[in-house]
């Protein structure tokens, strides 16, 4: 296959598209104490749709965001609004009941046209289209389970349609079609919605980290600004809930994916596009000014675990290479995602018992549907209206028997890295070349080291703030990833995703020591 044109630089494309064909925001930080009806961790399509919804039915809002609105996973999203999860319907009918698959599919149905009809009453330019999407296989083995999602689609009465074809240039023993879904641009979506948001008692604060909220009347959130903002209700949308009363540390799998975005010759068939087996494959198109991206995604893991992360980009690049006449990779990034014991979100209350908390998460890398939905939801119940799809989100639901042996199976996993990573010992000595990075281990205590491209060494405790287990190097994004809990850290101990919310001990090559006794 022939080599595509990428810039010398990796650090020039190793960017979300979303992000780079948008404008920066610059809302202010929390620098005084405030009272609001409602607080809001969290700047992505949950926080921000939500603060919209309340702030149109009078309620005051504060959204607090840690770093910048929309820069967290809902800037990182293949951006697919759709029904279409994987195959999720019939295992929803199996394991819980057809009344509540069909709560799932109105409430994600329901969202596509949410979206749609807020885009057009805003006058939002979003790159918002109605597309089709299809799962696919090539692995005869899916076959059976295709069919039972056709059947059970078409019982809810979901427009879907079992074939054999694909508009696109790939073999498949069959797929399932489901017409009507819809693709946009994330970004200059909800930019535009969090411009309503701010005024008459609502706000929007960036780089304000919650630490802490202090149950009363009311509630009270603390920060890393040394500020509080005080408000009858929350709502925590920060991915990982970082308020767990909950025990959603032992509930929720982080998992991390790939996306490249690629400049192809041909015209690419409408529509998106997934397959139902590993490695995971997604397709769809957007358009780039006079343009056309391809977005090709997959290549899930769990975060921090395998080798040579950046080895997925290259994956993904042959995929496409075997479809499509590819002439360059303008982008490549990754994503995080946290999938829940049964593979549906968790919307509503925190717990049975903090009946002012509430969360959304586990949106198991369909949150732009499912995000819509649960901001929906949530100000559907802070606003004393019903909402006809609690019952499936329900964060306190019963667990089923599969959801047992996967909790079992993800603590299982968590308790041997706590073991593993404390006996693992680390290289001797920091002989480290530039752009790498090591375990090593000095005067019998272990660090993560880097050496960047100007000859710096960089190094950390290699031990997660969250609940103690050792970070895994990730070559792909420079970055100390968490194998228990999916937590991640820059390579000068910054936080870049929670559940921490404490940084790592960092040390500068020539700026501080980690021991006056270490020689480096």
């Amino acid at each position: 296959m022939n080599e595509v044109n990428k810039p010398e630089n990796t650090e020039d494309y190793l960017k979300s598209y979303w992000i780079a064909s948008t404008k920066k925001t610059n809302y202010p930080s929390l620098d005084q104490d405030i009272d609001v009806d409602v607080a809001i961790v969290g700047g992505g399509i949950v926080g921000i749709t939500a603060a919209y919804l309340l702030k149109k039915n009078g309620t005051k809002v504060a959204i607090i965001d840690a770093g910048r609105i929309v820069q967290g996973t809902s800037g990182f999203t293949t951006a697919k609004i759709t029904s279409q999860h994987y195959l999720i319907y019939h295992k929803i009918a199996d394991i819980f009941s057809m009344e509540l698959a069909a709560q799932y599919a109105e409430a994600n149905q329901s969202s596509i046209e949410f979206v749609e009809k807020l885009t057009k009453q805003l006058s939002i330019n979003c790159d918002f289209e109605r597309v089709p999407a299809y799962i696919y296989t090539r692995e005869q083995k899916y076959i059976k389970a295709i069919e039972k999602e056709a059947d059970v689609a078409l019982k809810l009465g979901i427009k879907a349609d079992f074939v054999h074809e694909l508009p696109i240039n790939l073999n498949v023993d069959c797929a399932l079609i489901f017409e009507n879904q819809a693709q946009f641009h994330p970004r200059k979506y909800l930019l535009s919605i969090a411009e309503k948001i701010p005024g008459e008692g609502s706000y929007i604060f960036e780089n304000t980290e919650a630490m802490d909220i202090e149950k009363g009347r009311p509630m009270t959130i603390t920060t890393n600004r040394n500020k509080k903002v005080r408000a009858g209700k929350v709502i925590v949308a920060s991915h990982f809930p970082f308020y767990d009363e909950g025990l959603y540390l032992a509930r929720l799998s982080p998992k991390r994916s790939y996306i490249i975005a690629a400049a192809i010759k041909e015209e690419f068939p409408k529509g998106m596009y997934i397959n139902a087996e590993s490695p995971s494959r997604s397709l769809r198109s957007q358009p780039d000014g006079e343009n056309q991206l391809v977005l090709v995604g997959g290549e899930g893991h769990k975060t921090a675990h395998g080798n040579n992360f950046d080895e997925h980009y290259d994956n993904l690049e042959k995929f496409a290479q075997s479809l499509f006449t590819v002439e360059s990779v303008k982008y490549r990034w990754s994503a995080q995602d946290y999938s829940t014991l049964d593979n549906v979100p968790y919307v509503g209350q925190i717990n049975s018992t903090d009946e002012n908390i509430y969360v959304a998460t586990g949106f198991g890398k369909w949150g732009m549907s499912n995000g819509t939905a649960a901001a929906r939801l949530l100000a559907d119940k802070i606003l004393g209206k019903v909402n006809p799809w609690e019952e499936v989100y329900n964060p306190s639901r019963h667990f089923t028997g599969t959801a047992y042996m996967k909790l079992f199976t993800h603590n299982f996993d968590v308790a041997k890295e706590l073991v593993i990573g404390k006996i693992k010992g680390g290289e001797n000595g920091v002989n480290i070349k530039c752009g790498e990075a090591k375990v090593v281990e000095l005067e019998g205590k272990k660090y993560g080291a880097y050496r960047d491209n100007e000859g710096v060494l960089h190094i950390i405790d290699t031990t997660c703030t969250h609940v103690g287990c050792e970070l895994r190097w990730n070559d792909a994004e420079k970055s100390w990833d968490c194998p228990c809990h999916g937590s991640r850290f820059t390579y000068d101990g910054q936080i870049l995703e929670g559940p921490a919310t404490h940084k790592l001990n960092y040390y500068k090559e020539g700026a501080n020591k980690i021991d006056p006794n270490i020689k480096l």
